[in-house]
C-alpha cells in the first residue's frame, strides 16, 4: 500500500501466532541491510497469543523455547507441521492493512482479505493465450503470505525495497521449513519468488490484480467512509501490465469519477 507519511527507518515488530491453546516456536533472524543502518541483530521466537489489529504483533516475544516443529523433506507433510503452519497463517486473516489503518478506515480489511479477493480475480478473468489461470489463483493466494510474519510493510515504515524483500524472503523460508519442506513447500517459494521477481505472465496479470484490487477497496472505502483516498489511485496510474489490469482499472476509475462528478453537482 501507498502512504506519504514518513517514518524512521525500524524493522516492524514480528506477528504473533493466535490461538492461545497452542503454541510453537518459529525463529528469524532478522540481518540488517548495512551495519549503519542496523547495529543489531535479533532472534525472534513466536508463540501463540491472541492478534494485535494495528497491522502488526505485539512486541514481546513469548515462546518455549524447547519445543521445535516436526520437519520432514520430501512426500506431504505431517499433520503437525500442517497444523502449525495454518495456525501461523491464521494472522494472514487478523492482520489488517496499514494503509488503511493510517487513513482511519474503521474495521479495515486484512491481508487474507486482500489476497481472497484476488484470487477471485484470477478465477473469473477470461482465458488468456499462455497464461495459466490455476497458476494465478495460487500466486494470488501466496504472493503475501510471508507478512505472516513480518507484517504489512508499507512506504511509510521506511523500509528500503530491498531489505523489505529479504524480510519476507526470510520469512518464507521459515515458514516453509514449519510446512516441513518438501514438494508443496518448495511450490510456494517458487510461486512467491515468481510473484517477486514479476518474471512470467502469470505475475505479470497478478500483480495488475494487486493494484485492481487495492483501487477498488479505496473506491469502496470511498463510498462507505466519506473519504477522498487519491493516493492510492495516483500511486497505481501507469502501472499496469496487461490488458485485463488496464481494463478493469479503467472501469473503477470510470465508476469512481462519475461519482465524484456527481457528488459535487
Amino acid at each position: 500500500m501507498a502512504v506519504n507519511s514518513p517514518t524512521h527507518l525500524a524493522p516492524p515488530p514480528l506477528p504473533s501466532l493466535s490461538r492461545s491453546s497452542f503454541a510453537f516456536v518459529s525463529r528469524i533472524f532478522l540481518r540488517p541491510a548495512s551495519p549503519s543502518a542496523f547495529p543489531w541483530r535479533t532472534l525472534v521466537s513466536l508463540r501463540a497469543q491472541p492478534p494485535n489489529t494495528d497491522g502488526y504483533a505485539s512486541k514481546q516475544p513469548l515462546g518455549l523455547e524447547n519445543s521445535e516443529p516436526s520437519f520432514r523433506s520430501t512426500g506431504s507433510p505431517s499433520s503437525s507441521s500442517v497444523i502449525d503452519f495454518l495456525t501461523l497463517c491464521h494472522r494472514l486473516k487478523t492482520t489488517k492493512r496499514k494503509g488503511w489503518i493510517n487513513h482511519g478506515i474503521n474495521g479495515p480489511e486484512s491481508i487474507a482479505d486482500h489476497m481472497y479477493r484476488m484470487a477471485l480475480m484470477s478465477l473469473i478473468a477470461g482465458d488468456l493465450p499462455g497464461v495459466n489461470r490455476e497458476r494465478c489463483i495460487k500466486i494470488a493466494l501466496v504472493h503475501d503470505i510471508a507478512e505472516a510474519i513480518v507484517g504489512d510493510i508499507t512506504p511509510s515504515d521506511g523500509v528500503p525495497k530491498e531489505e523489505k524483500s529479504r524480510r519476507e524472503s526470510a520469512a518464507l523460508h521459515e515458514m516453509c521449513q514449519l510446512l516441513g519442506g518438501g514438494m508443496r513447500a518448495e511450490e510456494i517459494k517458487e510461486l512467491w519468488a515468481e510473484y517477486e521477481n514479476n518474471s512470467s505472465l502469470e505475475a505479470n496479470l497478478v500483480k495488475d490484480f494487486d493494484k485492481v484490487e487495492l483501487i477498488l477497496q479505496a473506491f469502496e472505502y470511498e463510498i462507505e467512509h466519506g473519504k477522498v483516498l487519491d493516493e492510492f489511485f495516483h500511486s497505481t496510474a501507469g502501472k499496469f501490465q496487461t490488458e485485463v489490469g488496464k481494463s478493469w482499472a479503467a472501469e473503477v476509475l470510470t465508476r469512481r469519477n462519475s461519482r465524484l462528478t456527481n457528488s459535487h453537482n
